[in-house]
């Protein structure tokens, strides 16, 4: 994979260590809508909808001094992928949240650049759902994507958040290399017998002292590892959709309403890679 394959989505400030939060961190919604309302309630959060049809608009109140971060893989899978957009571009609009891109998010943007791109891994789900969706929303989302920092590295550097992961060494820095790893993590650039990239579980080698929160790869159950936490818990298979309340270090869940995509490959932390040093 070549760094001409990334859509230039890294030029938010990624560096914000003077902003001490307090901070919700949400795991990969995957178009789940229901439950990110739900989610977002249990947290203090009202969301609002207004307008009709081809004009829908929403808006969402914070609890005082909180903002969500969104650790990205917004759309695909998941049966409302349009207005998980619309509710987590409305709250970064108007201060309530911060977003990181995933890989999913990013292949998105090739496909409404009208790139060509594998329509696989729930892209088709999503490009239907955006059949009906006036050009001024793809353009705003397009947009929205272009302008997320990569990851984010937050109160004085005692947090970062990024799709994949990040490595400790990475923090201030913007190249490809980096990039590569914050959407896709440490993987071996073969696919497994489920035909899915093959990665390693990079966390399981950190001892950065900056604790990591991450998702992209679904686990059962939030947990702490070396400092680092996955928030992904598979919500679009079925699983929950989580977050991680920073500083107090405490888990919020809700339930899947339902499985929107069968899973081909089991919940967990991948395996560790060939050689690594623990």
């Amino acid at each position: 994979m070549t760094e001409s394959t990334f859509p230039d989505s890294t030029r938010g400030p990624a560096d914000r260590r003077d902003d001490p939060g307090p901070f919700d961190i949400i795991g990969d919604v995957h178009g789940c809508a229901a439950e990110l309302e739900q989610l977002l309630g249990r947290l203090g959060y009202g969301v609002h909808w207004s307008g009709e049809p081809g004009a829908v608009r929403v808006s969402v109140t914070a609890p005082a001094g909180r903002r969500a971060i969104f650790v990205g893989d917004l759309v695909d899978r998941g049966p409302r992928s349009p207005d998980v957009l619309r509710i987590v571009m409305a709250m970064v609009a108007n201060g309530t949240a911060f977003a990181v891109p995933g890989n999913h998010d990013v292949k998105f943007v090739r496909w409404l650049e009208g790139k060509t791109v594998a329509m696989t891994h729930g892209l088709d789900r999503t490009a239907a759902q955006f059949e009906g969706e006036p050009k001024s929303f793809r353009v705003a989302v397009r947009a929205f994507f272009k302008e997320l920092p990569i990851y984010l590295w937050l109160d004085g550097g005692r947090l970062a958040v990024a799709h994949a992961g990040i490595k400790g060494g990475m923090l201030g820095q913007n190249t490809g290399e980096v990039r590569r790893f914050c959407l896709y993590g440490e993987t071996s650039g073969e696919t497994d017998k489920f035909g899915l990239p093959i990665r390693y579980h990079w966390a399981a080698e950190y001892r950065g002292e900056t604790s990591v929160v991450y998702g992209h790869t679904p686990v059962p159950a939030p947990g702490w590892v070396n400092n680092t936490i996955c928030v992904d818990t598979g919500c679009c298979f079925g699983g929950k959709l989580s977050a991680l309340r920073w500083p107090e270090r405490e888990v919020v869940s809700v339930t899947a309403e339902g499985v929107y995509t069968v899973p081909v490959r089991p919940f967990g932390h991948p395996p560790l890679r060939p050689g690594a040093m623990l």
